[in-house]
C-alpha cells in the first residue's frame, strides 16, 4: 500500500518491498521533490509523485544512525562530554571503602550472631 503521509524531515522510513532503510533529510515543495540519505549514506532524490508511490513504514532511527551521515559533530549529538584520564578507564567502579552489597564483606549484626551462639550452646 503506497504512503498518503507527507515526507516528514529528520524522519526514518523502512521501504516495505526493498527492505531498505532511510532518512528524509530535505523536502522542496517549489521543486516539488524529497531528498532522502540512505543508511549506508547514499543519498536520493524524489519527486513526490513518486515519493507516494513508495510503501513504506516509519521506523524509529537505526542503533548507529550517525555512520552514514556526513558532518555530524559530537556537540550535534546533545551528548556532554567529561574529562577523563587514562587512570580513570581502570579505576575500580565503586569508591574505596564502599563495600555495601559485595559479597563476602556483609558482617552479621551483633544480636542475630549472639542469638546464634546461644542457640549452638
Amino acid at each position: 500500500m503506497p504512503i498518503e503521509d507527507e515526507p516528514i524531515i529528520n524522519q526514518w522510513y523502512k521501504h516495505l518491498d526493498k527492505g531498505y532503510q532511510f532518512q528524509v533529510v530535505a523536502v522542496d515543495e517549489n521543486e516539488g521533490t524529497v531528498e532522502l540519505q540512505h543508511f549506508d549514506g547514499d543519498l536520493e532524490e524524489l519527486d513526490l509523485d513518486s515519493w507516494y508511490d513508495l510503501e513504506l513504514e516509519t521506523i524509529e532511527p537505526p542503533e548507529d544512525w550517525t555512520g552514514s551521515m556526513d558532518g555530524i559533530e559530537r556537540d550535534d549529538l546533545g551528548y556532554t562530554e567529561t574529562e577523563m584520564s587514562k587512570g580513570d578507564w581502570s579505576a575500580p567502579l565503586q569508591e574505596e571503602g564502599e563495600t555495601e552489597g559485595l559479597e563476602g564483606n556483609e558482617e552479621e549484626p551483633e544480636s542475630e550472631a549472639e542469638g546464634e551462639e546461644e542457640y549452638k550452646e
